[in-house]
């Protein structure tokens, strides 16, 4: 029932960010709704909805009394200028495509499978809301056995096909990250806790490369360069958030990036092979050279 309105609640903001400044008569979405969802729309189920929109996403649905038409005044860059709500918002309408194409368009879409834990996400994100602590069992990849932890729920983050919980373990009396595909169980306490005041997930992870959380004395400068197709590509789709261009000599460009190296960011330049070539600091492209020989060495011998 709970994800039968969200999905409605999602429909009825991405039609009037659609519909843009001209808005809706309250007949035109009549009609909009009885084609998705076959039933008619009532004045009564409408305003319902407009109340649980404003309430769980902080938008508002305004009528024009010149016009009678209902609007979101600056839609689009209302949700833009709210990254939650948007990715949110993206989602259910990305699912609530595909699940209503999933006959007309079989074989024609696909999309990649994030297999890792989602069962636990609702659970982890109702203990976020309730600001409760949740007991957790956990089983490292590098270990046999699992072990119990406390954890006050902070964030959830997603990387690379995989979910995780950034929180304050009780037992290592630290913030940690721990990943959805490897808790055994969890289990919601009673035990209530406060959020630390200014807490923001981007922040936290803003000069880190993928779930590690990094030290100020970590971080590095990192510049590299790409030719031609390649520059294009990294142009468009970035390694990291702080990735700039710092340098162009015809089509050779030189990109910054202000992160910890570790082990994932080491891997994310391997990828590019001899597409990409670390240029400073010596430190940075040492390692990678050690780690390229390393891999060389596999199929030399």
């Amino acid at each position: 029932m709970i994800s039968e309105l969200i999905d409605k609640y999602i429909w009825l903001v991405q039609t009037f960010i659609d519909a843009g400044d001209n808005g809706l008569t309250i007949e035109e979405l009549n009609r909009k709704w009885e084609h998705r969802y076959g039933e008619t729309y009532s004045r009564r189920t409408f305003n319902n909805h407009r109340l649980a929109v404003a309430e769980s996403f902080g938008i508002e649905i305004e009528c024009d009394r010149r016009t009678n038409k209902y609007l979101i005044r600056y839609g689009k860059e209302a949700i833009d200028s709210e990254s939650s709500i948007k990715w949110l918002i993206n989602t259910f309408t990305v699912n609530n495509l595909l699940s209503l194409g999933k006959e007309r368009l079989s074989g024609r879409v696909a999309v990649e499978d994030i297999p890792s834990g989602q069962m636990h996400l609702t659970g982890i994100m109702t203990a976020m809301l309730d600001c409760k602590q949740l007991e957790i069992e956990y089983q490292k990849y590098v270990s046999l056995e699992s072990e119990t932890l406390h954890v006050d729920p902070y964030a959830v983050k997603e990387y690379e096909k995989r979910w995780y919980i950034i929180g304050w373990c009780h037992e290592r009396n630290a913030l940690r990250v721990y990943s959805l595909d490897r808790i055994v169980s969890i289990y919601e306490t009673q035990m209530g806790f406060e959020m630390p005041e200014g807490f923001d997930v981007n922040e936290l992870f803003k000069e880190s490369f993928g779930t590690y959380i990094a030290q100020p004395e970590e971080v590095r400068v990192v510049r590299f360069k790409a030719v031609g197709k390649q520059a294009k590509y990294l142009h468009d789709l970035p390694i990291h958030p702080s990735q700039r261009e710092i340098e162009r000599d015809g089509d050779c460009v030189t990109f910054l990036v202000r992160t910890a190296p570790n082990d994932a960011f080491y891997m994310e330049l391997m990828k590019y092979g001899n597409r990409l070539e670390v240029i400073s600091p010596e430190e940075v492209r040492d390692h990678l050279k050690e780690e390229m020989e390393k891999a060389l060495s596999l199929y030399n011998n």
